[in-house]
């Protein structure tokens, strides 16, 4: 009995700190202010991303974000595997981790378990944006359209490049459908 009690302490002990490590801000990187979450939703397509295996092999990623009834945010990640021929999709849910006008917040696809998306850059208009995870291994380029010109791809390069990411292992995944 005291193994299978210390097993939980254990388990929801590493819970909150993966809740609490997953959820920080990568050095140098600080969040937008001034965010309007309501010109923010709807849906972006993946430009640029480091990868991970969560992403590995999709094609055509698109976020889209629309409110929930609890305040929070509804995050639906889709993407197209052509090995496998099919569209992956994943729901998940997010939440401001400081103030609403302040991009930063947590988003979970696994229950309690929560990383950090941090809106870094984002033009005006509400077409670009550069988003970070906890720490510099987890980097997007995000666009309300498929494609971008040369000149964000360039300014996303740069900034991401002065903040310490590692731009050299950047992907840029097919954004037209080719089946």
């Amino acid at each position: 009995m005291k193994q299978r009690k210390f097993a939980r302490t254990l388990f929801l002990a590493f819970a909150a700190l993966m809740t609490v490590s997953c959820t920080g801000i990568p050095d140098g990187v600080i969040p937008v202010t001034n965010f309007q979450l309501n010109k923010y939703l709807g849906t972006w397509h993946e430009i640029a991303r480091l990868d991970h295996s969560f992403e590995s092999g999709l094609n055509n990623v698109t976020a889209t974000y629309s409110m929930r009834g609890d305040g929070g945010v509804r995050v639906i990640n889709r993407g197209f595997n052509a090995e496998e021929n099919r569209w992956n999709e994943a729901e998940g849910k997010a939440y401001f981790v400081e103030e609403p006008g302040t991009g930063y917040l947590k988003v979970s696809f696994f229950g309690p378990f929560y990383g950090s998306y941090i809106v870094f850059g984002l033009d005006d208009n509400y077409q670009y944006s550069m988003v970070s995870g906890p720490d510099k291994s987890y980097l997007w380029l995000l666009s309300r359209a498929p494609t971008v010109p040369d000149s964000v791809k360039q300014r996303f390069l740069n900034k991401a490049k002065s903040l310490g990411f590692d731009t050299d292992s950047l992907i840029f995944p097919e954004t037209t459908l080719s089946l």
